[in-house]
């Protein structure tokens, strides 16, 4: 194994500069300051000469000057007309990437301009990760060795001269700087692997004969490279420690942990690894957890993005009320919207959060504003519905893998919600009756209009199918989904989506 010189007091030098500048910091003017330097930049842009920035001031005149847009709105009126080159559009200069990130409600594909200065804000995130790592484990030497991103393909599709599309996590693969190379695994013949499984089937042994010390991935596409891990080396224990005995920081993010939590946690033993979780959205790297697992993810305020906050109840109004970080509260449920180096304005990322502290800002991630189910009514939340499944799967003893509901017809023309949930265990024959049980009773105590129309008869008790391990997995490789940045959507309110689901589950 070739041994790499430990860059950890580099590391530890920049970090002690950057905490400082972060103990330091005034949020509030931090983001006035970013807002209003990233307009001036961007006011001889397409998107800056139709909304005037030159002539904005302060972030009220940037509120009432710019509407906010979502992906559709977005590309209809910016990005459609010059794809698949947006140079100029919403941020001066050429677009080289574009983030082709998947729908998780529609499954549609969404492409998402990554210009250079928001590949430098990424790695300005990255970096971040690793001082808030360093902050809390003093002896680390996290560069001593290898760090394992288990991304997506680097091998991108050509959109135009000069502009190439493919998975975030590709493209920001093939961006390490040529200096951190060689503290990066996996080495550029094994990223360039487009398929998913022979990938992963190639990436195990190989990192078997590295010293890898921190990785990156999304949890359920984790935990499927960690039971290759277990096949290929029967021999050693289902802990992480026998693969990578110097593994000491592992960050996840994409999804919320909590499914997987008890998966993790037995894979990790008693292992000192580090638990960090990250919030990369296509758009932009938003936070990072910078304390104890709870104690919700840090704001990065200061590296080309600006944060809005719309109460979800108003986002689709007429006039949505728009909040900052100067006016935002805690405990309120907010659509995240974002004005980032890369072109996006007022943008609504499809995200919901909560701000659980101002002074520094930190918030949770609590759903998407399409994982919101209500098709007959009953508006709940993906926290609620979240909260519905975790608590039947606890009911019998179960952990879930993966899962995702739907609307459906019941008899009688009643409504109800069908969830698709694999377990990482067999479960008795009772289980779906069961678990439907106590998934209604828990939606019911913590959603008052889903009681309303369970009581008034309007909905009927919800549907369990009990999907056969493996099955989601199988499902997203049909779709062509499967592995890197790749999501299970939650929330199915495509009828034709939702009955693919069902026919792989039930096969």
């Amino acid at each position: 194994m070739h041994r790499l010189p430990d860059a950890t007091p580099i590391l530890r030098a920049y970090a002690s500069l950057r905490l400082r500048r972060l103990a330091a910091e005034d949020p509030v003017e931090r983001q006035r300051t970013q807002l209003l330097r990233m307009l001036r930049h961007a006011a001889e842009t397409r998107v800056g000469r139709a909304h005037g920035f030159e002539r904005v001031r302060d972030v009220a005149d940037y509120q009432r000057a710019v509407p906010l847009r979502g992906y559709e709105t977005m590309w209809r009126d910016f990005w459609q007309p010059a794809f698949p080159d947006l140079s100029d559009v919403g941020w001066p200069g050429r677009v080289p990437f574009l983030a082709a990130s998947s729908g998780t409600s529609t499954g549609s594909t969404k492409y998402l301009p990554i210009t250079p200065a928001m590949v430098r804000s990424n790695r300005h995130a990255a970096l971040d990760v690793l001082t808030h790592h360093l902050a809390n484990h003093a002896g680390s030497h996290v560069l001593g060795g290898r760090n394992f991103v288990l991304g997506g393909t680097t091998d991108l599709k050509q959109e135009a001269p000069g502009v190439r599309s493919g998975d975030l996590s590709g493209i920001a693969a093939v961006r390490v700087p040529a200096y951190a190379r060689a503290w990066y695994f996996p080495p550029p013949r094994l990223a360039l692997i487009p398929d998913w499984e022979t990938k992963i089937d190639r990436l195990a042994p190989a990192s078997l004969g590295a010293d890898i010390r921190t990785i990156t991935g999304t949890p359920s596409w984790l935990l499927l490279f960690f039971e290759r891990l277990a096949a290929l080396r029967p021999d050693l224990p289902r802990r992480l420690a026998a693969f990578y005995p110097r593994l000491e920081l592992l960050v996840h993010g994409g999804v919320s942990f909590a499914p997987y939590r008890d998966a993790f946690a037995a894979w990790l033993g008693d292992a000192r690894v580090d638990l960090r979780e990250v919030y990369p959205a296509s758009e932009g790297f938003c936070a990072v957890a910078d304390g104890a697992p709870d104690a919700g993810l840090r704001l990065i305020l200061d590296h080309g993005i600006f944060y809005e906050f719309v109460p979800t109840e108003t986002l689709d109004a007429a006039a949505p009320v728009r909040h900052w970080i100067a006016d935002a509260e805690t405990g309120t449920e907010y659509a995240l919207i974002v004005s980032t180096c890369a072109g996006l304005w007022s943008y609504v990322v499809g995200d919901t959060v909560r701000l659980v502290s101002r002074t520094p800002p930190r918030l949770r991630v609590t759903g998407r504003t399409s994982y919101w189910l209500s098709a007959y009514g009953e508006h709940l939340t993906g926290e609620e519905i979240e909260q519905g499944v975790l608590a039947a799967a606890d009911s019998l003893g179960a952990a879930v893998a993966d899962y995702a509901v739907g609307p459906e017809p019941a008899e009688g023309g009643r409504g109800r919600h069908v969830f698709v949930i694999e377990l990482r265990a067999p479960a008795p024959p009772d289980a779906p009756a069961r678990m439907a049980a106590v998934t209604d009773r828990t939606l019911a105590g913590l959603n008052d209009d889903y009681r309303a129309h369970r009581d008034g008869g309007q909905m009927d008790v919800p549907r369990i199918v009990l999907a056969p391990p493996g099955s989601f997995a199988a499902w997203m490789r049909a779709r062509g989904r499967l592995g890197g940045q790749n999501k299970v959507p939650r929330v199915i309110a495509d009828p034709g989506l939702l009955r693919s689901l069902l026919e792989s589950a039930q096969a």
